[in-house]
């Protein structure tokens, strides 16, 4: 199962800030498996509170040294496994890029081969047409800019719609894109990624996140009234769970927005009934399993199984920015869950990191997709992306009030940085 460490396909925008001097061995890492060749559920262990996040995966399995232990399971996730990262360094040349692939393995599907494709941009007004080319077939489609007053600005790019006129008036660009002319919403296989891609085992999130990426690649070559150095991506629901794979995938997204995201998105699959209507790996795979690849089907009632949950994919984006926006009133997604149990395990990555100001959780009142969300999260985008000074607090949980630690055990066996 285990071989040669993998490469993550695709990700030549996915880097680490400490990338290994010349005269510096890099890490020795732990064996990643080939694609398609990964432990299914029998092979790992049932996890009842979040996986470690500094834990490789070839240590987790029941089958590694020890594994048959009785007390495997509750030593792995009390953060005793064998052999846990130890180091800010040894994440980002092993950790991070393990869990990249490990997350397109079990959940996205396998990214596409950029290096393979050409982008041509054309503008017209404020109309962006965009033309992807890939192994002899063509996909295309189009994106809206509005412009702020104040040039170049950083960008927000949705889908989905969003509340424009706030960010506009701060000096931030807003940029969307018709998802539907990318993927649809269902198992259809039309639109500009399936015109090129059909016949992959890729969930339509990937789809909608490499529609993003192709948009950020148009605006660097036709819309010079926007600083591509700066940019946000944002959608809300199902379109906000697209949001946080576009920002997983891609270093250039400086700030990933993901609005009332659930399961698949920031919500845990474990501890998922503490609010909303019980979103569940079981419930969200069979009401839309073409949001995933059919990987994650397999762990359908064996969710406790799966190596990572919502706070390993916030984890992986470290140390680049993440707001994560939450309303108290939200009916579908469990808003508690994200906030008390995924937000300040991430956190303590990105605290361990060193960038502990990068990650920010934003609490409303209001429901599913409330547009209010994008006025809460505003005031962390212009820090962000503007370099403001802010003083609201990001790691206030409001009326939830404080984590619930028994839900990451580890906490108290972080390593030391």
């Amino acid at each position: 199962m285990y071989g040669k460490e993998a490469q993550v396909p695709g990700q030549a925008d996915v880097t680490s800030p400490f990338a290994p001097q010349a005269q510096a061995p890099a890490a020795a890492c732990a064996p990643v498996p080939s694609a398609g060749q990964y432990p299914t559920w029998e092979k790992l262990p049932k996890q009842t509170t979040l996986p470690d996040p500094w834990l490789p995966l070839a240590y987790t399995t029941t089958d590694s040294e020890g594994g048959s232990s009785p007390n495997f399971a509750s030593d792995v996730m009390a953060g005793k496994g064998k052999n846990r990262i130890q180091t800010p360094e040894e994440w980002y040349q092993c950790r991070q890029p393990e869990i990249l692939q490990m997350l397109q393995e079990y959940q996205y599907g396998y990214y596409p081969d950029h290096s393979q494709e050409t982008v041509k941009a054309t503008r017209s007004g404020n109309t962006v047409n965009i033309e992807v080319s890939a192994g002899g077939k063509t996909g295309k489609f189009s994106a809206t800019l509005s412009l702020p007053s104040v040039k170049p600005a950083p960008v927000v790019i949705n889908i989905g719609g969003m509340s424009n006129q706030p960010y506009l008036q701060a000096g931030i660009a807003v940029v969307g894109f018709d998802y539907t002319r990318v993927a649809p919403d269902s198992n259809g296989k039309t639109g500009a990624f399936w015109d090129l891609y059909n016949g992959r085992d890729i969930g339509v999130l990937t789809a909608w996140a490499w529609g993003f990426h192709r948009v950020l690649d148009a605006l660097n070559q036709t819309v010079p009234e926007i600083d591509a150095s700066r940019v946000g991506v944002t959608g809300c629901s199902r379109l906000g769970k697209a949001a946080l794979a576009a920002g997983l995938l891609d270093k250039r997204i400086t700030l990933t927005m993901p609005m009332s995201s659930g399961v698949q998105g920031l919500g845990p699959y474990r501890y998922h009934g503490l609010s909303g209507q019980d979103e569940t790996l079981e419930n969200s795979k069979s009401g839309a399993g073409w949001w995933t690849d059919k990987t994650l089907g397999t762990f359908v009632n064996h969710a406790e199984n799966l190596p990572y949950d919502a706070h390993t994919i916030a984890a992986a984006i470290a140390p680049r920015a993440l707001v994560i926006d939450q309303g108290t009133g939200d009916q579908f997604t469990n808003s508690k869950g994200t906030s008390v149990i995924v937000y300040p395990a991430a956190k303590l990555v990105y605290d361990w990191l060193g960038v502990p100001d990068q990650i920010a959780m934003s609490v409303r009142g209001g429901g599913h997709c409330d547009m209010s969300g994008f006025n809460s999260v505003l005031p962390f985008v212009t820090k962000i992306l503007q370099n403001q000074t802010i003083t609201k607090d990001y790691n206030d949980l409001g009326s939830y009030g404080s984590p619930m630690t028994t839900t990451y055990p580890w906490a108290t066996a972080v390593p030391k940085a």
